[in-house]
């Protein structure tokens, strides 16, 4: 504890320098979602030496823990207790020994497979404590769902990519590993009928946790992951058909495109002058009218579609995502337009940038923390 109080202390020592010298400070733990974001600039503050499990109440569904915590080492703590992080955060880490923190993940608010089923990383949070930009140590949120009623700032830090503050603690809801669990494999099916069978499962009680479908090779595929109750998972794969698949050979599968290392993400690297865009629309909308043809990956039930296109292509993208209410962004930038070129967040309206612009400079009005990561003005 004391050694924690020291790298705390240090932190704060360093953030009030930088807010009285104005000098621009990047926030960092584990660095594995370095690739996201307008532009990294500022000297590196390393979140690792806030390290620790605060307390974890298995009984309660409820864990605190420090942010430059490994979000590995938490998982493999509440796996000992059958327990996990529903909403399956990527860990995009190349090196096991340089792996994602807590901290990290809350900041990127980043959900894997089984977001459109279980809900996102904000939904799990209950409470945070932070350092905002005038080195002042402030704790929003509790440990028990009563204290997050209201207007939730613990909530406000899932997806502010540290722009608002630096993460020290952050406590979250967990829950049981779901007994059941099933993977139904659909081959040869097109995209326009894998989202026609999305959406029909959609409206049942069906115990639907995670889905893709992907094109290999001009043949698409429809893998769907069902968990909950046992009975409730064995009525579904009989009502619903398909391949069912060994749990234990496919689960390195979920995994991979959790972290996007399935061969559809890597066979980018073919096309270095394409790019990883990120289409977010309504479980609902069709199949869309892409640029060069372009075939994409479909999580979320029809909700993410992931595609790989030039980035001029960005205005074709984002017009058919708006078509059907959605937005497009870059998630991964064109590697042939270097680290200026990176992955990019829109803003819908100017009424939403003026509110992210006022959060900014109520908890960072210097503008040390990550300048240039979510808007050119910060």
């Amino acid at each position: 504890m004391q050694g924690m109080d020291h790298a705390l202390n240090q932190i704060t020592d360093r953030v009030r320098a930088a807010a009285a010298d104005q000098t621009p400070l990047r926030i960092r733990g584990g660095g594995t979602k370095d690739f996201h974001g307008l532009a990294l600039h500022g000297e590196v503050l390393d979140t690792r030496g806030l390290g620790g499990i605060v307390s974890y109440e298995p009984s309660e569904l409820v864990v605190t823990v420090r942010a430059g915590t490994p979000l590995a080492e938490l998982e493999a703590l509440l796996a000992e207790q059958g327990q996990c992080l529903p909403f399956e955060p990527p860990h995009f880490a190349k090196n096991p020994s340089e792996g994602a923190t807590v901290g990290g993940m809350v900041a990127a608010g980043l959900s894997g497979p089984a977001r459109a089923s279980v809900g996102a990383v904000r939904d799990y949070m209950l409470g945070v404590t932070l350092l905002n930009g005038k080195a002042e140590l402030l704790t929003f949120g509790g440990q028990v769902m009563k204290n997050v009623a209201g207007y939730d700032v613990s909530r406000l830090m899932a997806g502010a990519w540290g722009t608002l503050g630096l993460l020290t603690e952050v406590s979250l809801k967990v829950l049981p590993v779901a007994p059941g669990e099933a993977t139904l494999r659909f081959d040869g099916i097109n995209q326009a009928d894998a989202l026609r069978k999305l959406h029909a499962w959609g409206g049942q009680p069906l115990p639907l946790n995670a889905s893709c479908w992907v094109q290999d090779e001009g043949v698409g595929t429809l893998y769907v992951r069902l968990r909950g109750a046992m009975a409730a998972v064995e009525a579904a794969c009989k009502a619903m058909g398909g391949t069912r698949m060994d749990n234990a050979t496919v689960a390195p599968d979920w995994v991979a495109c959790r972290d996007q290392t399935l061969p559809w993400f890597a066979a980018r690297a073919a096309q270095p002058g394409h790019a990883l865009w990120r289409l977010s629309v309504p479980a609902t909308a069709p199949v869309l009218a892409l640029p060069g043809g372009a075939q994409p990956l479909v999580e979320w039930h029809g909700a993410l579609r992931w595609v790989q296109a030039p980035e001029s292509a960005g205005d074709a993208l984002r017009e058919a995502a708006h078509a059907v209410g959605g937005s497009a962004s870059v998630f991964v930038a064109a590697s042939a337009y270097g680290s200026s070129a990176r992955g990019q967040f829109y803003l819908q309206s100017s009424a939403l940038e003026q509110i992210h612009t006022r959060l900014k400079h109520s908890f960072d009005p210097a503008g040390i923390f990550n300048p240039g990561r979510m808007a050119h003005a910060w």
